[in-house]
């Protein structure tokens, strides 16, 4: 006696498609929502203690209270907050400045901004990995 095997029937290639394209928007819509939930926005972003930052960077804010002299050529130039993760405000009143990442040849990706007086500035901001997200320096 033998048994017969039965095989489900398979999908048409027009409901393969219609799957491989909901999975697809599916897997976009969620790298979507895990890019737009992983950065800061101007009214999300966290604050952090001037003391919790790296000693590098508690450096730097002592030198952009006396104005200097910085260790980088781009210390101090204008950054353009295109990221727009920072509050808007008209254009030169951000400036960037290297935070040394120790071990990293280089500018590496720390930096420090900071909005209005270049020696007396309004706010600062701390990002560790380039720009993709930033913390309010509270002093």
């Amino acid at each position: 006696m033998s048994a017969k095997l039965e095989l489900p029937a398979l999908p048409g290639v027009r409901a393969l498609r219609s799957m491989a394209s909901f999975v697809l928007l599916l897997c976009l819509a969620a790298g979507f929502a895990c890019v737009s939930a992983a950065r800061t926005t101007p009214e999300t972003l966290p604050e952090v203690a001037l003391s919790d930052l790296p000693r590098e960077a508690q450096e730097v804010h002592l030198l952009v209270g006396k104005g200097g002299p910085f260790p980088f050529d781009r210390d101090g130039i204008v950054f353009g907050n295109r990221e727009k993760l920072l509050p808007a405000r008209p254009r030169g009143y951000y400036y960037e400045y290297t935070v040394r990442t120790p071990g990293v040849k280089g500018r590496g990706g720390r930096r420090l901004v900071c909005g209005g007086g270049k020696t007396a500035p309004d706010a600062c901001f701390y990002s560790d990995d380039h720009y993709r997200s930033f913390r309010k320096i509270r002093t």
